[in-house]
């Protein structure tokens, strides 16, 4: 009698817990990338002879509550219609009872991989602030993150920003019918199941949900019932930290300049000096510990960065004249060239005519 392999049993147990879409009109190519609750594929769309992404519960044996819960970050997305956000094309159950989405497929690389290729600032400012843009409209519909990183947040093959994962979302105005999941066929709720987790939109006072380094500081104390659109400016403020010095706010604690003479959190002009004073002011004021010092919305913290994109003044800094004036010849260089030009040739004739 010949033994499996450790190599081949698990090889075994991994195709034995691979999701079976035999009855539906998608085709598995590859696996992208698995999470605590569901695992996302490459699929083809047989039907449209399209590739999408299709995420699905990692186990069939999945809880009722998480299997609603993959169905409300689906319906949370489907009401998000906006070109930061994207689409999902259809919700439904596999015939191995486990709940599946299929998303529009984004081409192209996680904001801290097109960061680390070495991208201009405002070319990485652009990118934050239409990633802002999308932040912005999800708050306008009474959706926050709660989960905003740079590995949340793909940049597309175009240059299109894209924030993606949802799936600890939280609605602050209109909670989502969970009860239409009925519909799909979910699976039975086991009995088991600890009441507090059934058919809750939130997880309870004390929870922390999020990314330690990126998470606002009353998310990362489980201030569940405290936290709004300022918790996700908190997360925006993480993400422009990082893109301003390469490090996560929680990094750069770590680093050798964590007793930084400001104490706290350093300046991100402390690790980057190229960072103007401007744009550290904008980031300084997104990560402000108390919410009401940071900016009120995601949109006010876009017109900010779309201030600094070109060269105008911010409302988290005030100028002093030499500081006006450097952004001033900044923005004007060619007049300045062509003024300076001028003075020399006049200087030079000048000359020219007294020999």
């Amino acid at each position: 009698m010949k033994w499996l392999s450790d190599k081949g049993l698990k090889h075994l147990l991994a195709v034995a817990n691979d999701p079976d879409f035999g009855g539906t009109k998608y085709r598995i190519i590859e696996e992208i990338a698995r999470g605590g609750m569901g695992t996302v594929y490459r699929a083809e769309d047989t039907e449209l002879g399209r590739q999408v992404a299709v995420k699905v519960l990692n186990s069939s044996e999945a809880s009722h509550d998480l299997a609603q819960r993959m169905v409300r970050e689906a319906r949370i997305i489907a009401r998000l219609e906006h070109p930061g956000i994207a689409p999902v094309h259809d919700l439904g159950v596999l015939e191995d009872r486990r709940v599946f989405y299929a998303m529009k497929l984004v081409r192209g690389a996680r904001l801290d991989e097109y960061a680390a290729n070495g991208s201009a600032l405002k070319d990485r400012l652009r990118k934050f602030q239409a990633i802002c843009e999308a932040v912005a409209f999800a708050h306008a519909h009474g959706v926050i993150h709660r989960d905003l990183k740079p590995e949340n947040i793909m940049i597309g093959s175009f240059g299109e920003g894209l924030v993606l994962d949802w799936g600890v979302a939280r609605i602050l105005r209109a909670k989502p019918n969970v009860s239409e999941a009925d519909t799909l066929k979910l699976p039975p709720e086991d009995e088991s199941d600890s009441p507090a987790t059934q058919n809750d939109e939130d997880t309870a006072h004390g929870t922390i949900v999020g990314t330690p380094g990126y998470m606002s500081p009353e998310q990362a104390r489980g201030e569940i019932a405290q936290l709004d659109e300022r918790s996700d400016v908190y997360s925006l403020g993480a993400v422009l930290y990082f893109l301003l010095t390469g490090k996560s706010p929680a990094a750069a604690n770590q680093s050798d300049l964590s007793s930084s003479p400001t104490g706290g959190l350093p300046r991100p002009r402390e690790l980057n000096a190229k960072v103007s004073r401007r744009a550290e002011a904008v980031c300084m004021k997104a990560l402000a510990a108390a919410p009401g010092e940071r900016y009120a919305s995601a949109r006010e913290l876009a017109i900010d960065i779309v201030a600094l994109i070109d060269d105008e003044p911010v409302t988290a800094h005030r100028e002093n004249v030499f500081e006006q004036l450097g952004r001033w010849v900044g923005k004007n260089r060619f007049l300045v060239f062509l003024v300076l030009a001028h003075l020399l040739m006049r200087i030079f004739y000048i000359l020219a005519e007294r020999r």
